[in-house]
């Protein structure tokens, strides 16, 4: 099972990937929809990564096994109402 570090590594790759794909974009060694695809890639499995890292916690909080958490759909996630 993932733990909370590793997830927290997977959101830090994400990150860094996501500056280095602006950086691409700003320099033209990518066009604008390859970027936008990715990019929206990337919005989706991090918010799957912070989704997850909150049951997470949540469930630690309240005495759950963190363990028992499990990533959502990307539909589930992208469907959460701010």
């Amino acid at each position: 099972m993932t733990d909370d570090k590793s997830i927290l590594h997977r959101i830090n790759d994400l990150v860094s990937e996501e500056h280095d794909l602006r950086s691409k974009h700003a320099a033209g060694t990518i066009d604008d929809a390859d970027e936008k695809a990715r990019l929206r890639a990337l919005e989706v499995e991090l918010d799957q990564c912070w989704d997850l890292l909150r049951q997470r916690r949540a469930k630690r909080e309240f005495g759950d096994d963190p363990n028992t958490a499990q990533a959502r759909s990307a539909d589930t996630v992208e469907g959460y109402l701010n």
